[in-house]
């Protein structure tokens, strides 16, 4: 297991996000001595950091991995052993209303970090210099899309799928995808890739599919569905991808990229009821099942039709394994959601569940 090997010295950037807190709550837990960044835009949320709050071995930065003096300044006075790059814009219905922010935080952004941890090795000497890893985090939704509905039918993705992004968020992570690999084969960074199927967990801003079934279910509000709600996606518990990304910074080879998936296919339209079949059991609504809260809205423009990741290269090379399958993760997940109404009702003032994701002058 990862969480024994020798703690480290860990920046980890957008560290009050999603998947990025589950991996710095993992870390400092495990012992490394981490420190966070993250701009703390609309997605970041210092309530996630919580259960680290005043940890010895943990520190907080508010700063842009725009921000070349900053950045730079952060990693000479931290001297990271190694640097895991998840701060990025990520939810493709904001990308189609707004796609300027994405192409300054993942391409520009990655591009400013990548220059500062260069210039940092650069300086290393000994065991140092030869140790140090550069991971950047990012999506299968670089690769496009797949056809069928399942493995035997449509295939997988691998690490040799060739890039096909259809949304701008996909394109700018797909472009920061290629300016990591660059980075190594031209100036010999010692950067690794990574690539995740959808994640899912404690801790998911209220905008992506599994939070906002569950929260507005519990208020007794319309589910909202894409299309015929058919497109799959493979899901991956954010406590399993965590310890992947550990795994994958610490053992993974310059140069090489990992998929990381959870071999968890599903349907929206499935996830969805999967959702309202747990609350149906653990938080009954008097006024019927809530699957009747069920609502099909008309599909977002260049809705890939399905994800799915091939991990064989992670789990045979590295030896990492998901814990969860989807049917413990979800009950895990709407129970964390039941239970800790602190965190997400703040942000359901800022984010009630509005349509996303139509391009400027569009009908809802």
């Amino acid at each position: 297991m990862s969480d024994a090997a020798a703690p480290m010295r860990t920046i980890i950037t957008g560290g009050a996000g999603f998947i990025g807190s589950a991996l710095v709550r993992q870390r400092v837990a495990a012992g490394d001595d981490v420190l966070t960044i993250d701009a703390l835009t609309y997605a970041g949320n210092l309530a996630s950091l919580r259960a680290v709050e005043g940890a010895a071995n943990h520190r907080f930065l508010h700063a842009d991995i725009r921000d070349a003096t900053a950045m730079a300044r952060a990693i000479a006075d931290f001297r990271p052993s190694r640097i895991i790059h998840l701060a990025a814009e990520s939810h493709v219905d904001r990308s189609i209303a707004g796609a300027a922010e994405f192409i300054h935080t993942n391409v520009v952004g990655t591009f400013t970090l990548l220059e500062a941890a260069r210039a940092y090795r650069h300086g290393l000497t000994g065991a140092a210099h030869a140790g140090f890893r550069f991971l950047h985090v990012s999506t299968d939704e670089v690769y496009g899309s797949l056809g069928g509905t399942c493995a035997a039918d449509g295939g997988l993705f691998t690490e040799a799928t060739p890039y096909d992004p259809s949304s701008p968020y996909s394109a700018s992570k797909a472009a920061s995808d290629h300016l990591a690999k660059a980075w190594h084969r031209t100036y010999g960074l010692p950067v690794v890739v990574s690539n995740c199927s959808n994640n899912y967990g404690p801790y998911h801003f209220p905008e992506k599919l599994i939070p906002l079934t569950i929260l507005n279910a519990l208020a007794g509000q319309e589910l909202p569905v894409y299309g015929a709600g058919a497109n799959v996606r493979d899901w991956l518990y954010v406590e399993d991808h965590a310890r992947a990304l550990d795994l994958i910074a610490r053992r993974g080879r310059p140069g090489e990229t990992y998929n990381v998936g959870g071999r968890n296919e599903r349907r929206n339209i499935d996830v969805v009821h999967s959702i309202c079949a747990v609350l149906d059991e653990i938080r009954p609504d008097p006024a019927g099942p809530h699957a009747r809260l069920i609502r099909f809205v008309a599909d977002r423009p260049g809705h890939d039709a399905r994800y799915a990741i091939d991990a064989t290269k992670l789990e045979t090379e590295l030896g990492w394994h998901a814990e969860e399958d989807f049917a413990s993760g979800i009950v895990k997940t709407v129970r964390w959601y039941v239970d800790n109404s602190w965190w997400w009702q703040p942000l359901r003032q800022r984010y009630a569940g509005e349509r996303l994701g139509l391009p400027p002058g569009a009908a809802a």
